[in-house]
């Protein structure tokens, strides 16, 4: 516990955020030694402000709110991830400003084989619902963990059609635990936890859903994920944001296309025009861009089942060595 102490005690420090705390928590050999270190030592390291030498040096207020971030998780059940733990999402490893510390509450293997994430605009039309529900329940024999933001909209299309197809699904937040924001989705993220997903956040207690947090919020539904899909997005959004955080990170992204007059498709078309998302038709484009459809069969097996689906009209062949659904 006295790890978990000095761990959120360092994402409290001014001056130093997920890039270079975890940079430090590497270079001294764990949270606690920060602490420890003198101030002559701490004046050696590259990048270690001064604000952030006279915190640590001073330590008391940062030690005084871990110790109640603490008695608030164990009140309420909730799972703290330090970036060095065994159970932190290994696919944020992989981005340099990944969260230190998560908070979550779930049961859901956030290191699952296969990770989803599903956005798009709050205004979702019923074009949109029809693109994510049918994608969703799809999805289901695919062993995927869904990931998204909670939000109206897409988001809490994306959770229900999860638990509906008995998905596991998290939805991460950008407030504390406090609260599940929007309210009105407390039911569902109960459902999420009760089917086997979880919520997850970044925040302490107490933080507020307050606007900056949520492109940061954005950046952890990206990082989590094998593809990011975009439903439904107009020019201007966070789905357009995840999109350019997940091609950031090297992510795949994939986006429905929609009439060019529509204003929630219209973020869709821009991505797909731009070469910064795959064309997303069916859930056949992403098992096949992601190399699902391979598993364990030979190249040569697969081709033979393809065709004889095609000999039999449940197919059809499209360019580029796509299939679609007759």
């Amino acid at each position: 516990m006295e790890d978990l102490l000095y761990q959120i005690a360092v994402t409290l420090l001014p001056g130093i955020g997920d890039i270079s705390g975890k940079k430090f928590v590497q270079y001294c050999g764990s949270a606690e030694a920060i602490f420890k270190e003198t101030r002559k030592s701490l004046e050696k390291i590259s990048g270690m402000r001064e604000a952030s030498i006279e915190a640590i040096c001073n330590p008391k207020p940062y030690l005084k709110r871990a110790e109640e971030e603490i008695e608030f998780i164990e009140k309420h059940g909730i799972r703290p991830l330090f970036f060095l733990d065994s159970d932190y999402p290994r696919r944020l490893l992989q981005c340099d400003d990944g969260p230190m510390m998560l908070y979550y509450k779930g049961v859901a293997n956030l290191n699952a084989n296969r990770v989803v994430a599903i956005v798009g605009t709050r205004n979702i039309t019923d074009y949109g619902k029809e693109n994510c529900n049918q994608l969703v329940e799809d999805l289901k024999d695919d062993n995927v963990l869904i990931v998204s933001g909670l939000a109206y909209g897409v988001d809490t299309c994306a959770h229900k059609a999860s638990v509906k197809n008995n998905i596991p699904t998290v939805g991460v937040m950008g407030c504390g635990m406090q609260q599940v924001y929007p309210s009105p989705n407390k039911k569902l993220a109960n459902d999420m936890i009760e089917q086997g997903g979880g919520v997850l956040t970044e925040c302490l207690s107490g933080t507020q859903p307050d606007r900056e947090n949520f492109p940061r919020r954005n950046r952890i539904i990206a990082g989590m994920a094998d593809a990011v899909i975009v439903i439904e997005s107009a020019l201007k959004g966070g789905s357009l944001i995840t999109a350019d955080i997940a091609n950031s990170y090297n992510r795949d992204v994939f986006a429905y296309p929609g009439r060019v007059m529509d204003i929630y498709s219209q973020g869709c078309n821009y991505l797909i025009r731009t070469n910064r998302a795959h064309l997303m038709e069916s859930v056949l484009n992403l098992r096949y861009a992601m190399r699902w459809v391979k598993s364990e069969l030979p190249t040569t097996k697969i081709a033979a089942i393809l065709l004889n689906l095609e000999f039999d009209g449940v197919l059809m062949a499209l360019p580029g060595k796509r299939y679609q659904k007759c």
